[in-house]
């Protein structure tokens, strides 16, 4: 992620913001330009950006519940919602203030992972645009669900509980499967992951390489992780694993690596954007040395990405404990591990500069870029 300007005053904004705390200019997302741009009213919800001539905006239809601050270009017949929020399928009902908050906490996650999805420049159909392969959002209040809501991936539709957001009630599931970072983002990532196994792994040539590195996913699902949470991770798995969870099956183990990946180059982009340096006196050798002046979405050696990342995460894991929190990356990057995460960024780069497709039974499909 990265800071922003406001273009009327110049004072530094962050995704979030609404409204420029400087000059009171109301602010929105501009995903086409990557811009929080301020905005002149033009009275009925409409408005214009000066640094966007030419062009009329009108926010999302979310941004009414005070869920969304992205734009949407003010054209006849045009979607009402943006870029992001497209992609939702079931959302809460909005009968409580607690369904609404949880839900407006959600958004804000899943919007920072779109933000990434864009600017790896990934395949990002809707539902609507790719019946088959479209990305679809459900997030479900339990209390109104038939059945126990589980945080998942099938098909390309991504389920989450709604109870996520909640931080005392995901710090209980946390303690309950023994995991030692839980989060709302994370959770996106991970299954993001699983959505681009399928469309860029999946019946693709570098299926081989996968099963080189993160084994064979042929065996059984079910099996696997039935096993995985009766008997728990193999010893040493640490070595070879990022987390525990991934030894369960290569699947996993693939959106677990893929998270990590997102993780990494979005935090590192945060540390660019504040102009990081790290020189520590103590260090004597240089491995906790680097100065971060790079975009790593733009990346092409994991090597040079990962030199940076080491003495980073040990500056925010410290910064942590100097506040009394828990590191915020409690994950150890062994060799192997750097492997994955290598091919993971090969095959991300490749498919952002390669024309959008999806599966299909006699080969990749090519399918158009959705409109802005």
């Amino acid at each position: 992620m990265k800071l922003f300007r406001c273009d009327h005053c110049d004072n530094v904004l962050y995704f979030e913001n609404i409204v420029c705390e400087k000059c009171g200019h109301t602010l929105g997302y501009w995903p086409d330009a990557n811009m929080l741009v301020s905005l002149e009213d033009e009275g009925g919800g409409h408005f214009h950006a000066p640094a966007l001539p030419g062009r009329r905006f009108v926010y999302c239809a979310n941004a009414g519940f005070g869920a969304c601050n992205w734009l949407v270009e003010d054209q006849p017949g045009a979607d009402p919602y943006c870029r992001a929020c497209r992609h939702n399928g079931i959302v809460p009902p909005m009968d409580s203030a607690r369904n609404l908050e949880n839900w407006r906490i959600i958004e804000r996650a899943k919007k920072r992972l779109i933000y990434s999805l864009l600017r790896l420049n990934l395949p990002l159909a809707t539902r609507s645009e790719d019946p088959v392969h479209g990305l679809r959002f459900e997030f479900l209040a339990e209390e109104a669900a038939p059945h126990p809501v589980l945080t998942g991936h099938d098909s390309g539709i991504i389920t989450l509980a709604l109870g996520e957001a909640d931080d005392a009630e995901r710090e209980r599931r946390r303690l309950q499967m023994n995991e030692p970072y839980r989060t709302l983002l994370g959770h996106f990532r991970h299954e993001i992951g699983h959505y681009y196994w399928d469309l860029l792994i999946a019946n693709t040539p570098a299926l081989d390489e996968f099963r080189t590195l993160f084994g064979d996913e042929r065996a059984d699902y079910a099996a696997a992780l039935q096993r995985h949470y009766e008997t728990g991770a193999p010893a040493n798995w640490q070595q070879n694993f990022i987390s525990a969870y991934a030894t369960a099956h290569p699947w996993e183990d693939w959106a677990e690596t893929w998270a990590h990946h997102l993780h990494i180059i979005d935090t590192t982009e945060m540390a660019a954007a504040f102009g990081v340096r790290l020189a520590p006196h103590v260090d004597v050798v240089g491995e906790l040395r680097t100065r971060i002046d790079f975009d790593p979405y733009r990346l092409a050696s994991m090597g040079e990405l990962f030199a940076h990342w080491v003495p980073l995460s040990s500056l925010i894991n410290n910064l942590n404990r100097a506040v009394g929190q828990h590191d915020a990356y409690p994950f150890v990057l062994t060799p192997h591990v750097v492997a994955k995460l290598g091919f993971i960024q090969k095959t991300v780069l490749a498919a952002g500069s390669a024309p959008w497709t999806v599966p299909g039974p006699d080969g990749p499909i090519p399918i158009n870029r959705p409109a802005p």
